[in-house]
């Protein structure tokens, strides 16, 4: 075998084991990282920046929630804030056209700043309209924090999606085709002092079709 042909097998080679190695991890489901502009209450369709997605608002602090920013300081992002909801409240993202398989490698990340006792925690609509909450959570931050969970080490608890409430551990749930992704600390806003900001989430699966 010449040179030539040999190096153009041994490339072919070590891609195809590299695209071996590396096809296990699911790429980018999608980001949401909110549109600059004014805030507004409550949260809506407008403040969505990802053509592809959906906001749907649960819970009876829904109303209450807000797209905040602030001149200063001057690196202050356009998030989600509890601080107003009188009840509990959640936030969830909806693809347009596909649902997400969440099962092995999956993971969510978001960017969040914790006050008091409000710790965020991620909420999956599944194919079958059940809904469930994370035991793990993001917790007290004094500025911006990014959080990446791994979603098999998760525990998942049911939620009552009309109050925002844990009603039980759920076992085995099926997170082959989920429809909604969103978050939540299960509490009810105590404004600047006891409240969940989010800048952005990204949740990483493989697109499965609806």
């Amino acid at each position: 075998m010449s040179i030539k042909p040999f190096l153009v097998f041994l490339f072919l080679l070590v891609t195809e084991t590299v695209s071996a190695q590396e096809s296990y991890r699911p790429s980018l489901f999608f980001r949401e990282d909110w549109k600059e502009i004014p805030a507004e209450i409550p949260l809506n369709q407008n403040h969505v920046a990802n053509a592809n997605l959906e906001v749907h608002l649960y819970g009876l602090g829904k109303d209450s929630l807000k797209k905040s920013n602030h001149e200063k300081p001057i690196d202050d992002p356009y998030y989600i804030w509890s601080g107003l909801c009188l009840n509990n409240w959640m936030v969830s993202l909806k693809h347009a056209s596909q649902n997400v398989d969440l099962r092995d490698f999956a993971k969510v990340k978001f960017r969040s700043k914790q006050m008091g006792l409000r710790e965020l925690r991620i909420t999956l609509k599944l194919k079958n309209g059940d809904w469930l909450v994370s035991d793990l959570a993001a917790g007290y931050s004094s500025d911006w924090r990014i959080w990446e969970f791994n979603l098999r080490d998760i525990s998942w608890h049911k939620l009552d999606v009309q109050n925002i409430v844990a009603v039980g551990l759920a076992n085995s749930p099926d997170l082959s085709s989920v429809e909604e992704i969103g978050f939540t600390d299960l509490m009810p806003g105590g404004k600047s002092k006891a409240c969940s900001r989010l800048d952005w989430i990204e949740v990483f699966g493989k697109s499965v079709d609806r």
